[in-house]
Formats: C-alpha cells, sequence, structure tokens
C-alpha cells in the first residue's frame, strides 16, 4: 500500500469541444478549478484537433501562473481521454504508445477529448512526471447488438462521454443506497457534445456515437442525418467539411455561426422562431435517445439522469420530463464529475489501492469472425 499521509498535487486536464477545463488537487481536496470557453471560430482556426495542443497547454499554462501554482511541484498529470483503440473501463498509464495511437486517433474519433491525454503527456515529459487517464471517451463495454450495422464490415463503437456518464451513476446509484453495478440508467450527458447510454449492472451496454454523426445535433455536431440526403450534401460540398461537422462545425455551429448556448437559448426566451425551433427540436431528439435506450434496457429504468453543462437551462429538463418522466423518475447533475473522477482514479494508483492499467494496443473488440462470409 502506498503513503495515505502523503499529500500528492494532481492536475487534472479536461478539454472538450468548447473549453479546456483544469482543476488543481492537493489529494481530494481541490485548491482551484477554472474552465475557459472557446467559441467554434476561435477553435476553427486550426485545421486539425491536433493542431490545438500548443494553444491549450498555453492556456493552461495561463491558468498555473494566475493562480501562482508552480508546474514543477506537481506531482502527477491526469488528462480525460479518447481516439486510441477502444479500451476496458478504469485508470490508465499514459505511455507513448497511448500517446502515439490517440495523436493518431487509431480508434476512428476525432474527438477533442484526445487532447487530454496529449496535453497530459506533454506536461508529464516536460516536468518529468506520470501521467494518467481515465474512462475515456472510447472504453467499450458494449453488447453485440449494440455493435451490428447493415454494411458488411461496418460496425458501431463505443464513443461517448463515458468518464462523467459513469461518475454521476455511480454517484446515484450511491444516493440510492446501491451500488452501480446493481441498477439499470440511462444517463444523458448535454453540452456542446451530446450523449445518451444505456447502463446496465454497472456496464455501459449501448449508447449513441455523438462525434460521429449519430444522436441529437448538439452546438457544435450534426447528430443523425440521413445517408442519402447527407450524400446529396457531401456532392456540393466535401467529405472533410462533414467531417469537420460531425465534432466542430455542426448543429449550432452550421444553423447559427456560433457554438454559444447562452446566445442561441437568450434568443429563443425572446422568442425568436428559428432559435426556438432549433433549441427545442435539440430537445425532442435527446427523448427520442433516451426512449431508444429504455428499449434497450427492456425497460428496467432505475433512473434518468441528466448531466452536462447544459442542464444549466432548466427548459431542457422540463421538455425531457414532459416526454420521458413516463419511463422512470428523472435527476438532474447540472455541469459534470469529471475532475473529481479523474483525481480520485489517479489517486487511488498513486496510493496503491489500485493498480493502473497499461495500454494494449489493441482494440477490445475486433470483429465478428463468422460474419467475414
Amino acid at each position: 500500500m502506498g503513503n495515505t499521509d502523503r499529500k500528492y498535487r494532481l492536475l487534472v486536464i479536461n478539454p472538450g469541444s468548447t473549453s479546456t477545463k483544469v482543476s488543481l488537487f492537493e489529494n481530494e481536496e481541490c485548491i482551484f478549478e477554472k474552465s475557459l470557453f472557446h467559441d467554434a471560430p476561435v477553435l476553427l482556426q486550426y485545421p486539425h484537433v491536433n493542431d490545438q495542443v500548443p494553444f491549450r497547454y498555453q492556456v493552461i499554462m495561463d491558468m498555473l501562473k494566475e493562480e501562482k501554482q508552480d508546474p514543477e511541484k506537481i506531482d502527477v498529470f491526469v488528462g480525460r481521454g479518447g481516439s486510441a483503440y477502444t479500451q476496458p473501463g478504469g485508470v490508465t498509464k499514459i505511455d507513448e504508445r497511448l500517446y502515439d495511437d490517440t495523436t493518431a486517433a487509431v480508434g476512428g474519433s476525432e474527438h477533442p477529448a484526445k487532447l487530454g491525454v496529449m496535453l497530459a503527456w506533454k506536461f508529464a515529459q516536460e516536468f518529468h512526471k506520470d501521467a494518467y487517464t481515465l474512462n475515456p471517451t472510447n472504453v467499450d463495454e458494449y453488447g453485440d447488438y449494440a455493435r451490428l450495422t447493415g454494411i458488411k464490415g461496418v460496425y458501431r463503437v463505443s464513443h461517448s462521454h463515458v468518464l462523467n456518464q459513469k461518475a454521476v451513476a455511480e454517484y446515484h446509484a450511491k444516493k440510492m443506497g446501491k451500488k452501480y453495478e446493481e441498477c439499470n440508467f440511462i444517463v444523458a450527458h448535454i453540452d456542446g457534445g451530446i450523449t445518451v447510454s444505456a447502463h446496465e449492472k454497472g456496464r455501459m451496454v449501448d449508447g449513441n456515437m455523438g462525434a460521429d454523426g449519430e444522436g441529437a445535433f448538439t452546438p457544435t455536431r450534426i447528430g443523425s442525418v440521413p445517408v442519402l440526403s447527407l450524400l446529396d450534401y457531401i456532392e456540393e460540398h466535401s467529405v472533410a467539411e462533414v467531417r469537420l461537422m460531425c465534432s466542430r462545425a455542426g448543429g449550432f455551429v452550421s444553423l447559427f455561426g456560433t457554438s454559444n448556448s447562452d446566445t442561441i437559448h437568450q434568443m429563443k426566451e425572446e422568442n425568436d422562431p428559428k432559435a426556438s425551433l432549433v433549441w427545442n427540436t435539440m430537445i425532442y431528439q435527446i427523448c427520442k435517445m433516451i426512449g431508444e435506450m429504455s428499449a434497450v434496457l427492456c425497460g428496467k429504468v432505475d433512473g434518468i439522469l441528466l448531466t452536462g453543462g447544459l442542464m444549466r437551462f432548466a427548459d431542457i429538463a422540463e421538455g425531457i420530463e414532459k416526454r420521458c418522466g413516463w419511463i422512470a423518475p428523472i435527476t438532474v447533475y447540472p455541469g459534470e464529475m469529471e475532475q473529481e473522477a479523474l483525481a480520485y482514479g489517479a489517486l487511488k494508483v498513486l496510493r496503491g489501492e489500485e493498480e493502473a492499467m497499461v495500454y494494449s494496443g489493441k482494440p477490445v473488440w475486433s470483429g465478428f469472425p463468422y460474419m467475414n462470409s
């Protein structure tokens, strides 16, 4: 066992599609937490998400300087992750293989969460410390029925806000006096990206691939679009443009030129017809996703948990309650629990209470052998 009396300092780095959130923890105590919003036009100056690393690195260094914190005195760097090959849930040590596969997005998704691993590794190399990640966006616990599509060789994979969804589900189960492994939940992370997933007895068995063009449209993503309509659109535009719209330039950005939800919501509150239609359609599409996940769980749902930054707007919860309240009790957890989850996961490793996994460089699941014929 490690020394539980020692005070560890952990820097938690959490890049999102519209923000960079940074927290400094001393053991379980949060010394500071800051989040800087980046409007879509700022981030779209960078042709590729990887190109944002120097910009976000400087953002973090500026935050540390403003808080009078010396990065040399930080014991470990913890980053949100994603985009590598699929991984099991839990804490993973960031090494060169994980960094390289994350950078190359070998898992097929260019989610900005990948920058958490890349930035934590950059800090770790610069200041000669260790780096970890926890429950990245590519954690895969899917069942077989969640994987297959109607195109040979094309499969659905897990790309979701796993970190926050699992943290919220575990917290809610504890409030119920139960373990996460004893409950069935539908968890909706609603922010710049939106993912809704089914959690069955401690495993996230299905959900939408938000950054891949599936589910509700969001402040930055196109969501599900009829395939033939999308092909017609590509004929007039480009595949590269559509790829960008899947993760960074769709949704509100495409419809309004900004990803700023406060601006769009204010327009909706002032009865702007376009803003009202777009905002209410987003809620409508989220409800459809929740309905899908209730079917995955055969209607046996212990709770619908709504989390993420957009849950600061009460009308989203009201709209979901109206359409989905009959499925299960609805509980709102505005914001997210990601910073604490990242810090506490790494802290268990530092204390010797848990062993960090080593990234295998191979996907958790690699296909159905009997589907090759």
